[in-house]
């Protein structure tokens, strides 16, 4: 793996999830899009699984320019980071950090205060790129959701009751449903690409999950399997993203 010339690495404290962040830019100009590692990741993991350099044709051809973020979020349920309620404010605290730190980082690199970002990521990365577009649709036009899991329920140690509003207003899967008004009328002219494959590790039920919500909410969106041998696997997401913003980005 050849580390491109145009990498950019940037760190910063964050009092918004409370830790030191990394924001990671490759590509000089296009399409500006935030891309979610997987649930431990951090900003680099991406280039680490050559999912970057699968990308290099469409970023040498100033297609799209990539930025990558830590997963804060997952790597705190995954430690078991202080209790589940805590695990489940950084999720709704982290959201906002992209919101209010990512973004505005990514617009004053693109020299264009109101550019719009487009979102992707594999796994739970799928969870946020989708999470963050419904959330705050004025910023994020499409997302590409890759080998989603959208009902992180299971993941965290906690009773039912146990589960707090920090959680329920940065879960899909529970809050689009409870949308109105202006929100949903700017997250009805968006759109959400729901990408699976049905082979070994993967659920193409939670894609149409995540689909049927958005669906009854008037949401655009589509599920696209890629079938059976597909797997939950960099292999296979070294595929889907650069064939779905290759046809994005087209003309």
């Amino acid at each position: 793996m050849a580390t491109r010339g145009d990498k950019v690495v940037a760190r910063w404290w964050s009092e918004r999830v409370e830790r030191e962040v990394t924001l990671v830019k490759y590509g000089m100009i296009g399409q500006p899009i935030l891309l979610f590692p997987t649930a431990g990741g951090d900003a680099e993991e991406l280039e680490r699984f050559q999912l970057i350099d699968a990308l290099a044709p469409l970023l040498d051809a100033g297609r799209i320019k990539l930025y990558a973020c830590d997963s804060v979020a997952g790597k705190a349920l995954l430690a078991r980071e202080g209790s589940a309620r805590h695990q489940m404010w950084v999720q709704n605290q982290f959201h906002h950090y992209v919101r209010q730190e990512v973004v505005p980082a990514i617009r004053a690199d693109c020299k264009t205060p109101n550019i719009e970002i487009w979102t992707a990521g594999p796994s739970i990365g799928a969870f946020h790129a989708a999470a963050v577009l419904c959330r705050f649709p004025d910023v994020f036009t499409r997302a590409i959701a890759i080998s989603g899991t959208f009902d992180l329920r299971r993941f965290y140690d906690a009773q039912p009751h146990d589960f707090s509003d920090e959680f329920w207003v940065s879960s899909p899967l529970h809050f689009v449903p409870t949308l109105a008004g202006r929100h949903l009328e700017v997250l009805r002219t968006r759109y959400v690409h729901i990408v699976s494959g049905e082979g070994k590790a993967e659920d193409i039920g939670e894609s149409w999950n995540l689909a049927n919500v958005l669906g009854r909410q008037g949401i655009p969106n589509r599920v696209d399997s890629w079938g059976p041998d597909w797997h939950h696997d960099w292999v296979t997401w070294r595929r889907m993203l650069p064939q779905i913003l290759d046809a994005w980005t087209r003309g």
